[in-house]
């Protein structure tokens, strides 16, 4: 059964970098052929597919997020990242790493639990 789970600072000040990593177990990150995406929810609103690195290493990204978006991979560590730069609180969300067949998101079968990161000063 695979699982991921987020990790990372609950707490981020404006301007600075959001770092969360996803760690993957009961399957390989590289496997054919999925992608693995960040997806946020801020409150009170709908989910936002922020950007996915694929099964080979590729990388895809939201076109209204990507000049601040980064998402990379350890393959030792079978764990995928997601940086966010230059956050303001309107990037206050809970964020989801997920599984999908679909290199810009979509058709998700796995899930992780969320992280809340609140950005204040």
């Amino acid at each position: 059964q695979v699982q991921l789970q987020e990790s990372g600072p609950g707490l981020v000040k404006p301007s600075q970098t959001l770092s969360l990593i996803c760690t993957v177990s009961g399957g390989s990150i590289t496997t054919s052929y999925y992608y693995w995406s960040w997806i946020r929810q801020p409150p009170g609103k709908g989910l936002e597919w922020m950007g996915a690195i694929g099964y080979e290493g590729s990388n895809y990204y939201s076109p209204s997020l990507q000049s601040r978006t980064s998402i990379s991979r350890d393959t030792s560590k079978n764990q995928f990242s997601l940086q966010l730069s230059s956050v303001t609180p309107e990037d206050t969300a809970v964020y989801f790493c997920a599984r999908g067949n679909r290199a810009t998101g979509g058709d998700y079968d796995h899930w992780g639990q969320g992280t809340q990161v609140t950005v204040s000063s």
